[in-house]
């Protein structure tokens, strides 16, 4: 397959000097102003909510020896860890996990927060991360594969058997297990792979040995009917940066037939903050949006191996549903979500008994 858009320098391009960071309008998002600032809440740094600074800068930094937010998640294994804190009298480094999406997307969220509760939001700066920072932080990833499918992302602890065993590295989580004859590695991130990060990713296992991968995680619906933690998502085409890619998807036409799971085209966004309503005329023919999917699938397409992805979708940006990103820890939408992720499962078993595999051969440490 051709691939036209190269993952692993996404966002990076141009000088890596300080950039501002332009709150994004309220009143235009896709997810209305109270769901915006309910969302922004979540994430921003208690410091950034509890006081004002003369200074913010985010950096692309991975630190936890700096300030923890007191609002990092809870009750979860994975995707915890919010960008931490530094600081010099008045001034301030946020540092988050080195990726040029995520450190942008995060002095979005910062910005947006400040205009939204009446503080200057030009304070806030923003430095993308260097590609060679943005490869090494990735290189910490170090697993032993042997053409393993290894399944990314989130919801790991309903599909990994219930007798595993969680063997941690810096910023991540593994553990093996046999699915229908097929060595599996379940593989789990403490921090974000958002973004240009995630492809980073894909192409840091193919290095290590992974012949498939699946992510599993969570989309935005774009098409108005679709009610969110109904459904699943999943597909082989993003368009990633105004190139439409497409990869060797691991589920061929398997997931796409099962109920309860539809299938679409798929389009990238570096930052939720960046869906506005425009934003949305303009992919209104496109399925699903996240910022993940797209290099991920460039990276597996670079790399030669397949990938797919069977996502819960969360949300819809097309009309307004009670749920929505601001309120996912809400009891209802937990229970739904659990069952969504129980059906995955189901259905990646289903697939490795479905197809064709590669003799175990040998045993493994």
């Amino acid at each position: 397959m051709s691939l036209l858009f190269d993952p692993l320098r996404a966002g990076t391009a141009g000088g890596h000097g300080l950039l501002r960071a332009a709150p994004i309008p309220a009143d235009g998002h896709t997810m209305g102003p109270d769901s915006l600032l309910r969302y922004l809440q979540i994430k921003v740094h208690h410091l950034i909510q509890d006081q004002d600074w003369d200074s913010i800068r985010v950096v692309g930094d991975y630190d936890r020896l700096a300030v923890i937010s007191r609002y990092e998640k809870t009750g979860k294994l994975f995707n915890i860890e919010r960008p931490t804190a530094e600081l010099h009298g008045r001034d301030m480094i946020i540092k988050a996990f080195p990726g040029a999406d995520y450190v942008h997307h995060y002095a979005l969220i910062i910005a947006t927060y400040l205009a939204m509760t009446g503080r200057p939001p030009g304070t806030v700066t923003y430095q993308p991360p260097k590609e060679a920072a943005c490869r090494a932080a990735v290189e910490e990833l170090k697993l032993d594969l042997d053409g393993d499918l290894v399944i990314v992302g989130w919801g790991l602890y309903h599909l990994t058997p219930a007798d595993g065993v969680w063997t941690r590295g810096k910023g991540y989580a593994w553990q093996r297990a046999v699915v229908h004859g097929r060595r599996v590695v379940y593989l789990g991130f403490l921090h974000s792979i958002w973004g240009d990060v995630a492809g980073r990713v894909v192409a840091r296992l193919a290095e290590l040995g992974a012949r498939d991968i699946v992510y599993i995680g969570k989309v935005g619906a774009l098409s108005p009917q679709i009610e969110p933690n109904t459904l699943l998502a999943t597909g082989n085409e993003s368009l990633v940066g105004g190139a439409l890619v497409a990869w060797d998807d691991f589920f061929g036409e398997f997931a796409a037939a099962q109920p309860g799971v539809h299938s679409g085209l798929h389009v990238t966004s570096a930052s939720i903050l960046l869906e506005n309503r425009d934003w949305l005329a303009k992919h209104a023919e496109y399925a699903f949006v996240d910022p993940e999917i797209g290099p991920m699938g460039a990276a597996a397409c670079q790399a030669g191996i397949k990938f797919g992805y069977l996502h819960v979708i969360s949300n819809n940006l097309a009309r307004h549903y009670p749920a929505d990103l601001s309120n996912e820890r809400h009891g209802d939408v937990i229970r739904r979500r659990a069952a969504l992720v129980d059906r995955i499962r189901h259905i990646i078993a289903d697939r490795l008994a479905d197809r064709p595999i590669r003799t175990l051969g040998g045993s493994r440490p």
